[in-house]
């Protein structure tokens, strides 16, 4: 028996002496507890709303004063015209508009008062969930307001626009996400390994003694994982438009640039991971383990962003498949032109520079 707990004691030492092992048993439950219980919410916060009223009266004002003050709402103020609603919804500005008809309060009492809400639908989800609360606050008031004539009797008729996805197909917000999971974790996984194989094969000797600089060899391991990366790229988007009948709305060209360009990002990463990572093994557990948790989560493939502690999205921001996915929705979904994903496009260009620095920086180029 004392063999026995010899041999217990023996493996607790080699669990202490392996830093990996115990991030993985320890911290590795707590940062899931952590992202899990406050990221995973299907519950829909902080609506941006504006709305367009011609005339303000009384009766508009305390409609407005009511979304104003809910606490699921954020008010965004009013529209001075309706000549481009759509220009308020592309830019982020709002999410919901809510609008009301010329002569909203004296129409009331004829019964032709309307009043028709304008969201933006490429989340279909939190749409229909934003507009669901938008409907019920106004619909209260009304209630009281008119004695029971609400948007469901003969005095008030709300209407419903769903702009950029209107049959509400899932698919639209689908794709993207799972466009930037798949490129990030198939390019960043087979890239971080790159390095390491050939130090684990006993070929880097080969490489280091070569007249090549140590930025041409980096670049050389990413070209091929880069046409690669391509084809899957065209596969995805071929399934997307003729199997899931998803539209490119906007510029192929354009679509195609930001999707290569956060191929080059995920690649470049993948190629950080092979330079710190000491074995295979290691590196397809940080790429594996370490990238696909925070995509899932803190991309807003799956779970509104606007629903997270501030905290959580400082660090979606340094989430390369956020930005990603945000240009993709802009561009392939509502049909938006480059002024609209230049932000996007900027933090991904950045994004790769720093990877690609980093990663040269510290190829060894001595064993």
């Amino acid at each position: 028996m004392r063999q026995f707990w010899a041999f217990v004691i023996k493996e607790f030492f080699h669990i202490f002496r392996d830093r990996r092992t115990m991030l993985i048993l320890l911290v590795m439950p707590v940062v899931q507890i952590m992202l899990f219980g406050f990221a995973l919410s299907t519950e829909v916060k902080s609506i941006k709303t504006m709305v367009y009223a011609p005339d303000v009266t009384p009766m508009v004002y305390r409609l407005v004063n009511t979304l104003e003050s809910n606490e699921y709402v954020d008010f965004r103020g009013y529209l001075e015209d309706m000549s481009d609603p759509d220009e308020r919804l592309r830019n982020g500005t709002c999410e919901v508009i809510v609008v009301f008809d010329t002569g909203f309060e004296r129409n009331m009492l004829s019964g032709d008062a309307c009043i028709e809400i304008l969201a933006d639908a490429t989340d279909p989800n939190t749409s229909s969930t934003a507009v669901t609360y938008i409907q019920s606050i106004m619909s209260d008031v009304l209630m009281e307001e008119t004695g029971g004539m609400s948007h469901g009797g003969a005095a008030i008729d709300i209407s419903l626009k769903y702009l950029y996805n209107p049959g509400m197909k899932g698919a639209y917000n689908f794709v993207p996400g799972v466009m930037g999971l798949i490129l990030m974790l198939l390019c960043a996984m087979m890239s971080s390994i790159s390095i390491v194989r050939e130090r684990e094969t006993g070929t880097m000797e080969v490489l280091l003694v070569s007249p090549v600089r140590p930025i041409y060899l980096v670049f050389a391991k990413m070209v091929p994982y880069f046409v690669l990366s391509c084809v899957n790229l065209i596969t995805i988007l071929l399934l997307s438009w003729f199997v899931l009948d998803v539209p490119i709305a906007g510029s192929l060209l354009l679509l195609s640039f930001c999707s290569l360009l956060f191929i080059m990002v995920s690649l470049s990463l993948g190629l950080l991971i092979s330079t710190i990572a000491d074995s295979q093994a290691a590196a397809m557990l940080i790429s594996g383990m370490v990238l696909m948790m925070p995509t899932m989560v803190l991309s807003g493939m799956i779970f509104p962003l606007e629903n997270m502690p501030w905290l959580l999205r400082i660090v979606s921001d340094f989430i390369p498949a956020k930005w990603y996915i945000l240009s993709v929705k802009k561009v392939m979904i509502e049909g938006l032109p480059l002024a609209y994903v230049a932000k996007e496009i900027s933090v991904l260009a950045v994004m790769f520079i720093v990877f690609m620095t980093v990663s040269v920086k510290k190829f060894k180029s001595r064993l």
